[in-house]
């Protein structure tokens, strides 16, 4: 029996992030993306150890710097996650900027970012972007 990869989802308490986290988590745990599990949560709640089990992670906020992301931003300075894939979302061009930087530091291997509007990105859209980085995962 295959074991299931784990896919960890952070996002600040935003309603935009919230609803984007729930569309991937959605997606993720549908039949299209069959031997995966994935998590939801907030950053205030984040431990450096949630992420270790992981196969990949997405991470998503709606301002650069978010006050609830302090202990993400600290843990990402000093941890590798070489090659782990990662991809970033908010609907704030700004943020996804500051996420993509944060997330560098950690030597993941980062997707194109995603940028929703309100919150809001077409199903056909996401679920092709969640196929890139995860695929691009397995290929490594």
């Amino acid at each position: 029996m295959e074991k299931s990869r784990k896919v960890l989802i952070v996002t600040d308490d935003d309603v935009s992030s919230q609803s984007m986290a729930k569309s991937i988590a959605d997606i993720i745990a549908s039949p299209l993306f069959d031997g995966y599990s994935v998590s939801v949560i907030k950053s205030e709640t984040f431990y450096g150890t949630d992420i270790l089990p992981s196969y990949a992670f997405f991470i998503g906020c709606e301002t650069p710097s978010p006050l609830t992301f302090t202990y993400v931003e600290i843990l990402f300075e000093r941890i590798n996650l070489a090659g782990r894939p990662c991809g970033v979302f908010s609907s704030n061009a700004k943020a996804l900027r500051y996420l993509s930087g944060m997330v560098s530091t950690s030597e993941a291997s980062l997707g194109k970012p995603m940028l929703a509007k309100n919150g809001e990105v077409d199903d056909a859209k996401l679920r092709e972007w969640l196929k890139g980085i995860l695929e691009n995962g397995e290929k490594r």
